[in-house]
């Protein structure tokens, strides 16, 4: 289980930013073009306006990556890794990346536990004098340490999943319209590990994709929406909105992502922003790699 985790997670692409977030040869010159930078958000503007995008950045500009030369979907980075827009680790083996995690610790743990009599031997000189017991000195205290350095790596990422957030979105909240919301995609506890894990429990230990969605649309907690969201909503002609206050994006959720969102109640989790999302819409968020 060890090596076929890790095995799906480097052998697995993350996904990455369709064409349609590359801008046409013709914005693409005129973007080169201008100089100031008003000018150039006014055709990052034009071109994103049937995209699905709801964040931005702190100065609420679109985001683009001049390397690129594309529109970042939302919680999407240049990966310097990659360098591309694109990264190691993304929605498409995120799972595999958790499992190949606590598989290592696993291993660490079975090492260590069956060196352990011979260590404890090799202390009490009950072992005989050869090179051999230098051997299992060296391999209790490296599996030892291992497993240390990967619990708090695995402890900090089971964290993440809980949240549903990037490791970025930890140190710099996601900023939408709005402002900006730490929370912005988070569905509560167990639908965020639904989201990875997928729904059908005797998958979840399996390196198998069973994660849900599919890598182009993401839900999003409740939010308030500020008048100009309302506007780039009513803008999407296929967007169809129920009451005066909940828009959809173009592209609709998948039956999956649907059954995530059935109950409304368990949207948001209880804390001091409660009061700050009962207004909301409904928002679906392009999904996309995590530095």
């Amino acid at each position: 289980m060890f090596v076929w985790s890790y095995w799906k997670t480097i052998f697995t692409s993350p996904a990455s930013p369709s064409n349609e977030f590359c801008l046409s040869k013709a914005d693409k010159e005129q973007y080169e073009k201008e100089e100031r930078p008003e000018s150039q958000q006014e055709i990052l503007r034009r071109a994103a306006k049937d995209l699905p995008i709801y964040t931005t950045t702190a100065s609420r500009a679109i985001r683009y990556c001049d390397r690129c030369q594309l529109i970042k979907p939302d919680r999407c980075h240049h990966c310097s890794a990659c360098d591309m827009v694109n990264n190691c680790v993304g929605f498409s083996n995120y799972k595999f990346f958790l499992l190949f995690l606590m598989y290592s610790l696993l291993y660490c743990l079975f090492v260590a536990a069956t060196v352990l009599q011979y260590f404890i031997k090799f202390w009490t000189n009950e072992l005989p004098d050869t090179h051999a017991k230098f051997h299992v000195l060296f391999l209790f205290f490296v599996a030892a340490m291992f497993f240390i350095s990967v619990l708090s790596l695995f402890s900090y990422h089971c964290w993440l999943v809980g949240k549903n957030r990037s490791t970025i979105e930890t140190f710099r909240a996601p900023t939408f319209r709005n402002g900006p919301d730490k929370n912005g995609f988070s569905l509560g506890c167990s639908k965020n590990l639904r989201e990875v894990f997928g729904d059908e429990k005797k998958y979840w230990l399996l390196p198998v994709f069973t994660s849900l969605g599919d890598g182009c649309n993401f839900p999003t907690r409740l939010v308030i929406m500020d008048p100009e969201q309302l506007t780039v909503s009513s803008q999407n002609e296929p967007a169809k909105s129920s009451g005066a206050n909940q828009s959809f994006p173009t592209r609709p959720l998948s039956e999956s992502q649907n059954r995530l969102l059935a109950s409304d109640s368990q949207w948001v989790e209880s804390g001091p922003e409660e009061e700050n999302v009962k207004s909301g819409a409904k928002k679906h968020i392009i999904v996309s790699v995590e530095s």
